[in-house]
């Protein structure tokens, strides 16, 4: 959305609370949170009752924006900030709202795109594998030696999307698991050497390994789309200096939410996530 566009929903209240509940219809029309029927009747101001049910609800009940006590156009605010990812602190001095309260609003955000993420489809054909390691920088062994900080296990589409998992451990185990649970079997899986990837090809993959101590591509055989993802990833989350084990996984779906859609518009992306229910 142009900033133009977005403009005119600021135009007052009456103009962002429309926009919201425009997205938080079900094909052009309000629905029932608790039964889903569709004959809903207004009985006060932004109150509605259900016809099959009786079921009495707000608009924002039940979804993720009706977490945060804010008025519509703060909310269009905090999205736009978000998308153009604008800190929570300079988000809480350019709006006046108290810093616990836009964190929060950030944080739900992040936690809608996890719930509304990956579409449940296997990916297939060319598949890149590769894990990786986040955490700040500390002091002894580096890579697949480091102590302390959080593997995460990365599945690349070429020329489609990106899945990303936080994991326990790099066993061949953990690996296969989700491995299986990602890509349709018959595709061809491009690794590096690292054996915990050995077992691939006796689980219906052609495998095909690059050795990293030689050289980053051989012809197709390359993992650099991931590698660019992990790039992509940690250039960003290094910009918050330090997320919490417990809030960490939904960072992760937020990058992985913004470079599979990288090409397109994110703002509208964001409202269709946090207007979803519950």
């Amino acid at each position: 959305m142009d900033l133009k566009s977005f403009e005119s929903l600021l135009h007052n209240e009456i103009q962002a609370y429309r926009f919201l509940a425009k997205a938080c219809q079900k094909n052009g029309r309000y629905f029932c949170h608790r039964c889903q029927a569709r004959k809903v009747y207004r009985i006060r101001r932004r109150k509605y009752r259900c016809k099959k049910c009786g079921y009495e609800f707000a608009l924002f009940t039940g979804r993720w924006l009706g977490k945060v006590f804010i008025t519509a156009r703060e909310w269009l605010w905090l999205i736009k900030l978000f998308e153009l990812e604008v800190s929570a602190r300079k988000a809480t001095k350019q709006l006046g709202l108290s810093y616990p309260t836009v964190l929060k609003a950030f944080d739900i955000i992040r936690k809608s795109i996890a719930a509304d993420s990956p579409d449940k489809d296997l990916l297939q054909g060319e598949i890149e594998m590769d894990e990786s390691y986040f955490g700040g920088r500390r002091k002894g062994p580096r890579g697949r030696g480091a102590a302390g900080k959080v593997p995460v296990f990365g599945v690349l589409e070429r020329n489609g999307i990106a899945k990303v998992e936080v994991i326990k451990n790099v066993t061949a185990e953990s690996i296969l698991s989700l491995a299986v649970k990602t890509v349709r079997r018959g595709s061809i899986v491009y690794t590096d050497k690292f054996q915990g990837y050995n077992s691939l090809m006796f689980c219906g993959y052609r495998h095909l390994r690059v050795d990293h101590a030689k050289r980053f591509s051989s012809g197709k055989v390359y993992i650099n789309g991931l590698e660019g993802f992990w790039s992509f990833a940690k250039e960003r989350i290094i910009k918050f200096h330090g997320v919490s084990k417990e809030k960490f996984p939904f960072y992760l779906k937020e990058m992985e939410f913004r470079y599979n859609n990288r090409k397109t518009s994110l703002f509208p992306l964001f409202v269709k996530s946090i207007c979803q229910l519950i």
